[in-house]
């Protein structure tokens, strides 16, 4: 039956309800829809070799916001908080496991540096404020902080700086997202820029800094761990238990099998040492000498032919009761008749040491008969089906612990009003805490990377879409007929100028490698599009290990500035 002009009226009717009836759920779900992945696919493009990626959100929310497309604003309000809960806990549920660890010998020295950059991003954001504009204004510095977090394409903490303007400002709120627009794209292209310049402020040859980048690679295999085939020559050795034998050494070493008159055996710390045995053995490159000197010579031998043959299994952890349990408390030897010679970790290779904890989503290496070898498959799990789903209980669990320690009140001298971590420093700070030690309590904490990436870009695009909607109506007064070029001009300072002074001390003075320099530096301002051009121009990881040195504590501190500046100078 043909349509009538009625029915053509009233589904042009339905159409425009959809898009103008703010509060019905069909308007909100379409109005989040369309800003998401409208700005998803103008991100991807890319200028200059450089796309901005989902922050393109932000903008397409603020073009919605303009013309009129919006929602209600205690909708918009709560889907913005809930986002960036989601987002920045995900965020410390991924940095967690590395973030205590970050502090090594070299990671101190780059975390210092990265802290006095982020020191003088705001250092100079003050000095921007009061060269260039009005202080009596009582919004000036509010939204010269959004253009603080768009200059250092920190997405985070414009979130935890907007929630902490809602604890000073009654009403009226400054819309900082628009000081945020303003400087994040050529924040983006500044961190490169200033890169950049330093390589030619400093005068750096790419080619030397590759080839010094070898030689470091060459020295660091020492601590990479090798397998040795040794026949036990050590007159000494005769008699001599394993446990003996590793007191004395003091090296720590792994010996997976041992052969013996012909017979192959799994050892044991009672296992006794015999002249002409032949040892398995896994050890760091660096002890590598010390052991063929002390036991004897390398030898070849084929373990397929003994009486009993071996085999060896790498096993993935999905045992939840296995979660946090050490090495030494398995007893894989003694109990089970293997051995565990190496650990595989978020895609890192561990030593097998007694006191190492097992975590889900490990990898362990297994030596032993192959009887032996499944019933330890079947006691660890290895079922890899069980790792792509999410331990969804743990997230809300660590959210809801985080919400009540981000709600408790700080009383510090001086601040108009007490100070709280809030919804982002909160589950942030509990994230992390879950990430590094929530085997200890049992709480299973891996997430595939697919997985965290996932709902953490859902929270951040949810949290994008919000703030832009919300600062879309304003965005024309406040930027094109207000401030807009100064908070350009201010975002710009703000970027280019501590990596300047921080990058080349950094070169001249603690002569770091200029590609991990780079990935410091990107890490600092926690920024992927400089990290995948510092990756683009090294074919070693240098980048990648500067990067990922700096970037929890990066992350931590610029939230945790974010709700300092507001609450100490914004009142």
């Amino acid at each position: 039956m043909p349509f009538s002009s009625f029915d053509v009226i009233n589904v042009m009717d339905w159409l425009i309800d959809i898009f103008t009836n703010n509060d019905s759920i069909a308007h909100i779900v379409m109005l989040y829809s369309i800003v998401i992945a409208v700005g998803v696919l103008l991100g991807k493009i890319k200028f200059g070799g450089i796309s901005l990626g989902v922050t393109f959100v932000l903008f397409a929310g603020i073009v919605a916001g303009h013309i009129g497309f919006t929602g209600p604003l205690q909708t918009l309000t709560f889907l913005q908080e809930f986002g960036l809960v989601l987002f920045v806990f995900m965020i410390g549920l991924q940095v967690g496991p590395g973030f205590f660890e970050s502090f090594g010998t070299a990671g101190i020295k780059m975390n210092a540096l990265s802290a006095v950059i982020i020191l003088l991003n705001i250092l100079v954001m003050f000095g921007c404020y009061y060269a260039f504009f009005d202080t009596s204004n009582s919004h000036n510095l509010p939204m010269l902080v959004g253009t603080l977090y768009g200059a250092v394409t920190n997405t985070p903490g414009l979130g935890a700086a907007n929630e902490a303007l809602g604890s000073v400002f009654t009403e009226n709120v400054p819309q900082i997202a628009s000081g945020y627009a303003c400087a994040y794209p050529l924040g983006v292209l500044g961190i490169i820029g200033a890169t950049i310049l330093i390589r030619y402020i400093c005068n750096i040859k790419l080619e030397k800094e590759e080839e010094r980048l070898q030689e470091e690679e060459a020295e660091n295999t020492a601590t990479k761990p090798c397998r040795l085939r040794l026949k036990v020559t050590n007159a000494y050795l005769e008699g001599k238990t394993m446990l003996q034998v590793h007191s004395f050494l003091n090296r720590d070493f792994v010996c997976s099998r041992i052969l013996h008159d012909g017979h192959v055996s799994i050892p044991n710390r009672n296992t006794v040492f015999h002249i002409d045995d032949i040892l398995n053995i896994v050890t760091a490159e660096n002890d590598k000498e010390a052991i063929i000197a002390f036991i004897g010579p390398e030898t070849d031998i084929d373990w397929e032919e003994q009486d009993q043959p071996l085999i060896s299994k790498r096993i993935v952890v999905t045992n939840p009761s296995i979660n946090g349990k050490t090495l030494g408390k398995m007893h894989f030897s003694s109990v089970h008749g293997v051995n565990v010679t190496r650990v595989t970790r978020h895609g890192i290779e561990l030593f097998a040491s007694v006191s190492l904890p097992i975590q889900v989503g490990d990898r362990i290496m297994v030596i032993g008969p192959k009887d032996a070898v499944e019933r330890v498959t079947t006691l660890m799990g290895n079922s890899a089906r069980k790792l792509n789903a999410p331990n969804i209980a743990t997230i809300f669990i660590g959210i809801i612990i985080g919400i009540i320690f981000g709600s408790l009140p700080i009383a510090i001298p001086g601040m108009p009003v007490p100070m709280k971590l809030g919804i982002a420093g909160g589950p942030l700070i509990i994230a992390i805490l879950i990430g590094r030690y929530g085997y200890k309590i049992h709480l299973v904490t891996y997430t595939t990377t697919s997985a965290n990436m996932m709902l953490r870009e859902i929270g951040l695009v949810l949290f994008l879409a919000s703030v832009g909607i919300k600062a879309g109506a304003g965005f024309w007064d406040t930027v094109v007929r207000g401030d807009g070029l100064l908070y350009v001009l201010s975002g710009f300072l703000i970027t280019t100028i501590p990596i300047l002074i921080i990058g080349t001390i950094s070169r001249k003075r603690f002569n770091f490698n200029y590609f991990t320099l780079m990935g410091m530096i990107a890490g600092t301002y926690t920024d992927p599009p400089a990290l995948a051009y510092a990756n683009s121009i090294c074919s070693k990881e240098a980048p990648a290990v500067g990067y990922s040195t700096v970037y929890p504590l990066s992350m931590f501190l610029r939230i945790f500035t974010a709700q300092i500046i507001v609450l100490f100078f914004c009142g």
